[in-house]
């Protein structure tokens, strides 16, 4: 991985304010937030209970920009989905360094939950690599 400087986060209350000034605003019921953050347990034992005693120190993160908008374009298919925003960090991260950001717009709330959901699922599998440094 080319050695890529991690990203200066963004900041959630100006993604709102212009979220709130978009040309579809009037049909959003509901915005909901992603704040996925480096963190110290490893996948493995959040995921699959293997805990091999180690614990996450740094994380060597990057992503595929094509497959992502592909994945936002996807969501925007889904009922009830008017607003999205993806923001993904890159480089080598701290544990506590935000990944990701993703703001979802949508008019009810079963259709907002459902569309945050499918998207972060959709980019955490398909769309990043995640290199966990352990100790």
């Amino acid at each position: 991985m080319n050695q890529k400087i991690k990203k200066a986060s963004p900041s959630i209350d100006e993604w709102l304010k212009e979220a709130k000034k978009d040309p579809k605003a009037s049909k959003v019921g509901m915005f909901l937030v992603h704040n996925g953050t480096v963190r110290e347990t490893p996948k493995a034992k959040v995921r699959l209970g293997v805990d091999d005693g180690s614990t996450v120190k740094k994380m060597e993160f990057s992503f595929d920009e094509e497959k992502v908008n592909a994945a936002i374009e996807e969501t925007y298919k889904m009922d009830g989905i008017f607003y999205i925003k993806v923001w993904l960090n890159e480089g080598l991260l701290d544990v506590g360094d935000d990944i990701m950001y993703v703001l979802i717009g949508g008019d009810i709330r079963p259709h907002v939950i459902d569309g945050l959901q499918f998207l972060v699922e959709k980019i955490k599998t398909e769309c990043v690599t995640e290199i966990e440094q352990k100790n």
